[in-house]
């Protein structure tokens, strides 16, 4: 296939161009500031809020478009209206964070979009994406082509831009030890970065995943204990867990990555995905494979 990718230089991107390149022709569009170092892999430099940049993918026929960095309204629908006719499917990569926060139920691909406006960054980014998904399916509907939306939960794996499991594994290099909060009630789900490579990967003009949208989330759910169990079978050496409290927590502002409580925490049904890769990875796999790498790199 000749497949656009949008983005790709870093972290999901970088795994799945890693994990294509071999079997497909791929085209990275981005603005260069990570240069994918693949020399098979064709590069456009470009910003895609820049007419100029995106006037350029006109002069290529492409079969698949894999869009990794769309956050705004308006950055899908610009894209579509510089494609040749004849490109058969575009690949949106979303989030399991546009679904209603704080319903308590399981979250499958139906459920209700948010929306509400919350504040932030945060708040921004739910927004964007909710506006998003609506654009998605209604630019492919305009222009004849399928659609897929890939909905992951927390993300983690090596080149990870996200302060999660980098920042037990730097407390263990760095002291020996992890903060863990004792009475947290938090639940997520965490999908390690070759899953949702190969998920990409396995919709990739496959008409089972056209018009589709696919969360990625493995089940049961990680609570703050079962991840510092399989943190420490991991990285094999042991660590000392440092107890700390909610309202400590608070105090101090202790950043920690997941969520603390029940009423923060959302579930969501990743079984639906499960048509495309087969398995999730253990998380227990997924955390010593990172942790390996992470070591590497030091």
């Amino acid at each position: 296939m000749n497949i656009l990718v949008l983005g790709g230089s870093y972290f999901l991107g970088k795994h799945f161009v890693n994990m294509a390149a071999d079997e497909h022709t791929i085209t990275v569009f981005n603005r260069g500031n990570r240069p994918v170092m693949l020399p098979q892999v064709r590069k456009i430099v470009g910003d895609r809020h820049d007419i100029s940049a995106l006037k350029s993918l006109r002069e290529q026929q492409f079969d698949v478009v894999v869009d990794f960095c769309a956050y705004n309204k308006n950055d899908i629908a610009s894209v579509f209206s510089y494609l040749q006719k004849g490109c058969r499917q575009y690949i949106f990569i979303s989030t399991c964070d546009v679904y209603e926060h704080g319903s308590g139920r399981m979250l499958d691909e139906a459920a209700p979009y948010e929306r509400r406006n919350f504040a932030g960054e945060a708040g921004e980014y739910i927004a964007g994406k909710v506006a998003l998904e609506e654009e998605l399916a209604a630019c492919a509907k305009s222009y004849g082509m399928a659609y897929t939306s890939i909905r992951p939960a927390f993300i983690y794996g090596p080149d990870n831009y996200a302060p999660r499991e980098s920042m037990y594994f730097h407390w263990i290099a760095q002291a020996g030890q992890i903060l863990h909060p004792i009475d947290a009630t938090g639940e997520f789900q965490m999908v390690f970065v070759e899953d949702v490579a190969r998920a990409i990967d396995q919709a990739l003009l496959n008409e089972a995943a056209y018009d589709q949208a696919f969360n990625l989330a493995p089940f049961p759910m990680t609570t703050y204990e079962s991840f510092a169990v399989a943190l420490g079978e991991s990285v094999g050496d042991a660590f000392e867990k440092v107890p700390v409290t909610l309202e400590t927590i608070a105090q101090k502002q202790i950043p920690l990555p997941f969520p603390l409580t029940k009423e923060e925490s959302n579930r969501y049904n990743g079984e639906k995905e499960l048509t495309l890769i087969g398995s999730y990875t253990k998380l227990t796999d997924g955390l010593r494979y990172t942790a390996d790498y992470e070591m590497r790199e030091r």
